[in-house]
């Protein structure tokens, strides 16, 4: 597989942690560690969203426009409306 190299920005306390472990033989390199940390969320994500897609396909499907609609009301989280500065 090809790679390719990019710049990332960790905290020191994270970065300390993963250069321990290289040190200790438990990973192979800071950057294989990266590689090998981002595999796994990039296959729990995939395996979260396989999982959702089995929830809705059981339960009827994605939210219906009334369904989203009145979940919006309750959670609060639909449009709000702009009211004019005084």
């Amino acid at each position: 597989m090809a790679t390719q190299k990019v710049t990332i920005t960790l905290d020191e306390q994270g970065l300390s942690r993963i250069k321990a472990l290289v040190e200790s033989g438990k990973a192979r390199s800071v950057s294989g560690f990266i590689q090998d940390a981002v595999r796994v969320s990039l296959d729990d994500v995939a395996g979260w969203g396989a999982m959702l897609a089995e929830a809705l396909a059981q339960t009827g499907g994605d939210l219906t426009a009334e369904e989203r609609a009145w979940a919006d009301r309750i959670l609060g989280t639909g449009k709000r409306r702009r009211h004019p500065a005084a």
